[in-house]
């Protein structure tokens, strides 16, 4: 896999005195769309290794993996989304990216199309979510960062990836099957 770039948009001066904030952000196909998460959240990106699946979870967590001894979830984000299931290609790839849940870092894995690269984006060109009319939860986004005439969704992975809630998202789809048999 190629080492990825950080690209440096145009950024506006900023005033005198005032320091413009730049965030880098990693970007990552899915379904055709382009999406992003904050660099500081990405602790690396592997090659797609097939998960172990574990019985009894939602269809979005397609299994987990072994990263130098501790076993990591790795959620299909695609299907997380409601959407179709990612299909496996050469460029598919894991992301590895850290957690913040009850006051401990947990790693997860989530599966992406491909990856694209590093962008530094200024907060001026970060709009707000959207508040309808989003193909996912509006609550998974952080902001829309205007890229080169075009929007990227800026995620916000501890919603998206929330421990708590795909906690209960399983239990719920054991309570599920219980119910049609």
């Amino acid at each position: 896999m190629a080492a990825l770039n950080i690209l440096r948009r145009n950024e506006a001066a900023p005033e005198p005195g005032e320091q413009a904030e730049i965030r880098q952000f990693l970007t990552f196909q899915l379904v055709g769309e382009t999406f992003a998460i904050g660099i500081l959240r990405i602790r690396e990106i592997l090659e797609y290794v097939k998960p172990t699946s574990v019985p009894l979870m939602p269809p979005f967590i397609r299994g987990v993996m072994n990263l130098r001894g501790a076993v990591v979830p790795v959620i299909d984000l695609s299907l997380r989304f409601g959407r179709e299931e990612t299909g496996i290609n050469r460029r598919t790839c894991i992301v590895i990216i850290e957690i913040e849940h009850e006051e401990l870092w947990q790693l997860i894995g989530v599966l992406v199309d491909t990856v694209h690269e590093v962008l530094a984006i200024p907060d001026s060109e970060i709009e707000p979510p959207p508040q309808f009319g989003s193909k996912i939860r509006v609550d998974f986004i952080s902001g829309m960062a205007k890229v080169d005439n075009r929007f990227v969704v800026l995620l916000d992975v501890d919603k998206v990836l929330s421990v708590g809630e795909m906690s209960l998202l399983s239990e719920l789809s054991l309570q599920e099957e219980a119910q049609q048999e």
